[in-house]
This record gives C-alpha cells, sequence and structure tokens, in this order.
C-alpha cells in the first residue's frame, strides 16, 4: 500500500457504521447516547447496522435505542432522534457462520468504507475480524476496537497479529474510554500551549508525581468480568499509563497523531519493568462474596505501584500509581510535587521530607487546575500557610468521551487511539508484575486501601488523598 493510499484512508469520512454488539450493556450505556449526540449535532448520517446474537426484529432495536436513550439522559430533540431511528437496521447471527457476515455485506448496501465497530468481548475479536475479511468488508474500511486490548503482552501480540491480517495498522482504532475525557485531552494542551512549565517540568524540579483514580462502588454486577482483569490490567496498564505518557513526554514535532504515539510510545520503553517490591495489590472486604467471584480470589480490586521513567528527563523521579474500588471518594487526579528551595530561609520553610509546592490536575468528577504554593501571613513574624490557587476548566456542553472518539474513527481522525507499538510497549512494563506479584491484602470500604500503600512513598508528604 502506497502513502497516498493510507492518507486518502485516514482523512476520508466512513460512509456507514456496523455495530457489533449492539444489545449488549456497553452500547446501552455509553455508545447509543454517544450516536444520539452526534446526530443532533450533524456529526452522524450514515446508517447504522446494529449485529447482535438475540433475534431481534427492527422494531425491537429501536425500542432498545429509545429505553436507553430514557434511561441514560432522556430524549431532548425528537427530529434528531427520529433521524437516528431512521438511520437503524439489524441483522442478527453467529459470528461464527459467515452467512451472518453475508447478511451484514447486504445491510451496508453499497458501502465502501466502512467502519465496524467491536463492542463484543475480547475472545469474539479473532473470529469477527476474520468473517470481515473473509467476507470482503475490510477493504477501504476501519476497525475499532474495545479495551481490553488484550491481557498481557503475548495476547496483545497475537491480538495485534490478527488483526493486521485484515487490516492495515492504519485502519485500526484501538479505543480507550479514557482519552476522549476533555480533562486527559486537556494535560497535553496545558504541558506544550504554557512556557512557564518547561524550565521546571524535570527531575530537577519535581520531586515526585501522583496519580490516583478511585471509584467509591464496587464491581456491581461485573464480579466475572473482573476475575478475569483486576486492576492492573483493567485501570493501571491502559488508563493511568496513558495519563503519564501525557505528563512524561517530550514536545511532539507537531499535532500529527503519529507524531503524538512516539513520544508516547518512548516513554512506555523508557519504564521501568515492574518488580514485586514495587506494588501492592488489594481486596476489599466483600469481594469473594460477589457474584461471580471465586471464594479463594486473590485478583486485585486496589493496586498501588511505584515506577521510574529511565529518561534523561526524569531520571530517579518517583511515579507512584494506584487505583481501586470502593475507595473513600469516586476521583481522578494528579498531583505533581516540586521539590523544596534549597535553602532553609524561614522558620516554616518545608524539609525535604515534608513536600513543598505542587501542581494538581483534577481530572473526575471535575476538571481543575490547583497550584500551591506559600503565603505569608499577616504580620511581622516570616511564617505563613500554603494556599492553592485553583480553577475550574468544566465547560457546558462538553462532548462524552464515546461522542469524540466514535466521531473522530468515523472521520479518520487517529489522535486520540492507541497504536500498536503504545499497547506492546505498555504490557512490556507490567508483564513481570503479572506473573510475579505479592498477594491481595484485604482492606475496608470507604478508606484508601491498604495500610501497606504506604510504604511505597517512602520520603516526602506520603500519598495526597483527594477530598471533593
Amino acid at each position: 500500500m502506497n502513502t497516498m493510499e493510507i492518507d486518502n484512508r485516514q482523512t476520508v469520512r466512513s460512509d456507514a457504521l456496523a455495530l457489533f454488539g449492539v444489545t449488549g450493556d456497553l452500547a446501552y450505556k455509553m455508545i447509543i447516547p454517544a450516536l444520539y449526540a452526534l446526530v443532533k449535532r450533524s456529526a452522524l448520517t450514515i446508517p447504522i447496522v446494529g449485529v447482535a446474537l438475540e433475534k431481534w426484529t427492527l422494531e425491537q432495536l429501536r425500542a432498545r435505542i429509545t429505553d436507553s436513550l430514557q434511561h441514560e439522559g432522556g430524549i431532548d430533540d425528537r427530529q434528531a432522534f427520529d433521524k437516528l431511528l431512521s438511520l437503524l437496521r439489524y441483522v442478527s447471527g453467529d459470528y461464527n457462520r459467515q452467512e451472518t457476515f453475508s447478511s451484514i455485506k447486504e445491510a451496508l448496501g453499497g458501502a465502501q468504507r466502512p467502519a465496524h465497530y467491536l463492542a463484543i468481548p475480547p475472545s469474539l475479536f479473532e473470529n469477527v475480524i476474520q468473517g470481515l475479511g473473509t467476507a470482503g468488508l475490510a477493504k477501504g474500511a476501519r476497525v475499532i476496537v474495545e479495551k481490553p486490548f488484550g491481557r498481557d503482552l503475548a495476547s496483545a501480540q497475537e491480538l495485534n497479529r490478527v488483526a493486521h491480517s485484515v487490516f492495515p495498522e492504519d485502519a485500526i482504532f484501538r479505543i480507550d474510554h479514557y482519552l476522549g475525557k476533555e480533562a486527559i485531552m486537556n494535560i497535553l494542551y496545558f504541558r506544550f500551549a504554557n512556557s512557564f512549565l518547561e524550565p521546571i517540568w524535570n527531575r530537577n524540579y519535581i520531586s515526585s508525581v501522583q496519580i490516583t483514580l478511585a471509584e467509591n462502588f464496587g464491581v456491581k454486577t461485573r464480579g466475572a468480568f473482573y476475575e478475569t482483569v483486576g486492576c492492573l490490567r483493567d485501570v493501571i496498564e491502559n488508563h493511568l499509563f496513558q495519563i503519564v505518557a501525557l505528563l512524561a513526554m517530550e514536545p511532539p514535532t507537531d499535532q500529527n497523531p503519529d507524531a503524538v504515539q512516539t513520544e508516547k510510545v518512548k516513554v512506555f520503553r523508557a519504564m521501568r519493568p515492574l518488580a514485586p517490591a514495587d506494588l501492592i495489590r488489594g481486596q476489599y472486604e466483600g469481594y469473594r462474596n460477589e457474584t461471580g467471584v471465586a471464594k479463594d480470589s486473590d485478583v486485585e480490586t486496589f493496586c498501588a505501584l511505584r515506577l521510574f521513567i529511565d529518561s534523561w528527563r526524569w531520571e530517579g523521579v518517583p511515579w507512584y500509581l494506584r487505583s481501586g474500588k470502593y475507595l473513600a471518594e469516586s476521583v481522578n487526579e494528579v498531583v505533581v510535587e516540586l521539590k523544596p528551595p534549597p535553602q532553609k530561609l524561614f522558620d516554616d520553610s518545608p524539609q525535604a521530607s515534608e513536600g513543598s509546592n505542587y501542581l494538581r490536575f483534577q481530572l473526575a468528577p471535575h476538571s481543575a487546575i490547583g497550584l500551591a504554593a506559600r503565603i505569608k501571613a499577616k504580620g511581622k513574624k516570616f511564617i505563613g500557610d500554603q494556599k492553592e490557587l485553583f480553577v475550574i476548566e468544566e465547560e457546558p456542553g462538553e462532548q462524552s468521551p464515546y461522542e469524540r472518539l466514535l466521531g473522530d474513527a468515523i472521520s479518520g481522525d487517529r489522535t486520540l487511539f492507541s497504536r500498536e507499538d503504545a499497547t506492546e510497549a505498555a504490557w512490556a512494563v507490567v508483564e513481570p508484575a503479572l506473573k510475579k506479584h505479592p498477594r491481595a491484602l484485604p482492606y475496608k470500604r470507604g478508606g484508601w486501601g491498604p495500610e501497606e500503600a504506604n510504604a511505597l512513598i517512602a520520603k516526602g508528604s506520603g500519598w495526597h488523598n483527594p477530598s471533593l
């Protein structure tokens, strides 16, 4: 394939969407509302072919769409709602049978550049991808693949092999909804749109970086699924590693998606592989009583780790990552802790072991940036307090992550999607910890995980526990 053909596929919009797993939970909660939002702003006018095993009629699918929208936010634009229903078609069939793909081809009509969205379990990816290839549905097409993209390095490599046997790399869109969040995108913009950060954004001025992604609920009805992944696979290796990459990467040469991805890959490749001593695993009390969970399960619902990036910019700077369920708050936050001034000039100047100024990115539930600085108190004495300058950045009418990512995939914009070498490089970092790790420690609900996680931070002010 020559360069001109690649460029054309990247810039030409898809002319149809085949949504595999249209009757599933992900489609109900996330994808259908995103499709409705795209139709409302006239960004989606192409046929939508829903595909699933259920032997539904088109009217049953429309009823499912209606129920989803009423449950997930309501129907506030009747014209757009009617337009969405008019775009729908439905194919019922077994993904193991080639006649299913023949029916999909017929439903797509004369579409020359369809986008195939695989909102299905990873175990079905290979059958569907190969079925698309055999049916001639891959030529000029794109495939959108939901995470998890593999469950370790070997499975990710095999999945890439299968995908590449049918689709070229530039036609594969590996979707991670976290990259579509406005606050996550703002990290990249804030870093490189402002000149004041660059002089201090390195090992000389930054003592550590902490990233917390906490949830105040459990696995709910997803116990059987969670038993196959755990927190390290489900959150750390993808969501939090992507945040690390945006914070740690060097400036890309331009906004070209490949330029950004190349700098991310460099970060992943510079990450020191995880050792057992760098990892604390936890399991909330009562997890083993959840539906679908083994009575002797060692799957972690909490994970905290210490990470190092062996690069010129970050040598020696520890990165502390943690995530878990049934924690005190549902929040995602980054704290970049700066080193204290080199001389203790004032009596209340912080010691190196006490922490100092910091920059804080709150990513969820609100989008905000805070800068902590010491301010002198009134009076003759040179003493003061640390105050935080806090800027809320949310704007009404922001696109949801799925709306943004689905729209980008249809238009061929790969900026917010993962590349093959990035996914494999990230898995290589956690691979040792997947094979050898400490047992999961029990922790009470409503706190911040096992006490042992505090031992990962040997110096500084300890974990910054977010408060909303």
